[in-house]
């Protein structure tokens, strides 16, 4: 299967508010994809969708299972990390191994052992008793440890020092990320993973603005800084955003040529944050 999550018309509604509005999507396998959109823009009603955790509208297979109605065969094979706090705070460490090894048939408990006897967390010691970094590394131990195909990351990194957030996902990569296994995450932090990813998608008011590979945005987005004798020239070719720095004005323009481009100044590849303020304003 090269395909883990298909969705196709996946709608959503509360009442007359519609959250999602007939979506199409895709996540293959060995993909890191990152689905970005300001709050209430519909991310965790997807989440909560390919997760079982909320009825929809539309066609939606996750590992070609139903979440509907196969939640159960799903969660065999798909792992999720929300935000830190969501584990008891009463809870040990041990038991919280325990707990796991007992309701997941693909937990190995001896390799979550041995990704905590690399931290500084104590076997005996309680959630409530452990720092925020502390619990997103107990967090990680306990995915990293099911043989999963699909993860789920929901704000996994939210609250915490850069420090514990660079480690979270490095730490991720190098145990857990390969070509059989795809991650999906959504983020406000979206600058310090941008590297990270393979896949992009934005959301904004329920329907899917930009869907593409990392490469595909390489080659239709490109940001020019131009001098102010040639503004003129740039603002004629239509840029979908543009912004002042350091006196000179920097023009982001979509599926025109970098050859027709060059003669214009300097190119760049837009970060994916700029990427975001320019589609998230646009039509607006």
């Amino acid at each position: 299967m090269t395909i883990l999550i298909q969705a196709k018309g996946l709608s959503k509604s509360y009442g007359s508010h519609q959250v999602l509005k007939s979506v199409d999507f895709s996540v293959k396998r060995g993909r890191i994809v990152g689905l970005v959109g300001p709050n209430g823009a519909g991310k965790t009603t997807i989440l909560k969708s390919i997760l079982g955790l909320t009825s929809y509208d539309g066609d939606l297979k996750v590992l070609g299972l139903d979440p509907a109605r196969q939640r159960h065969q799903i969660m065999q094979k798909v792992s999720f990390i929300a935000d830190v706090a969501v584990l008891p705070r009463w809870l040990k460490v041990e038991n919280a191994l325990e707990f796991v090894t007992d309701v997941h048939p693909n937990f190995n408990l001896d390799k979550a052992r041995y990704f905590l006897s690399k931290t500084n967390i104590p076997m005996q010691a309680r959630v409530k008793e452990l720092s925020k970094g502390m619990v997103a590394q107990l967090h990680l131990a306990l995915v990293m440890s099911i043989d999963a195909e699909l993860l789920v990351l929901d704000e996994p990194t939210l609250g915490l020092d850069i420090l514990y957030r660079k480690e979270f996902y490095n730490q991720l990569l190098a145990e857990f990320f390969d070509e059989g296994r795809s991650i999906l995450v959504t983020t406000h932090q979206i600058e310090e993973i941008e590297n990270l990813l393979t896949d992009l998608i934005f959301i904004r008011d329920g329907r899917i603005i930009l869907d593409a590979t990392m490469e595909e945005v390489a080659v239709k987005y490109i940001e020019v800084m131009v001098s102010k004798d040639d503004a003129a020239k740039a603002e004629a070719l239509g840029p979908v955003m543009q912004r002042d720095v350091f006196g000179r004005k920097v023009y982001l323009f979509e599926g025109i040529s970098r050859e027709e481009l060059e003669p214009l100044g300097e190119l760049h590849s837009p970060s994916v944050a700029d990427l975001f303020v320019a589609k998230m304003k646009e039509g607006k």
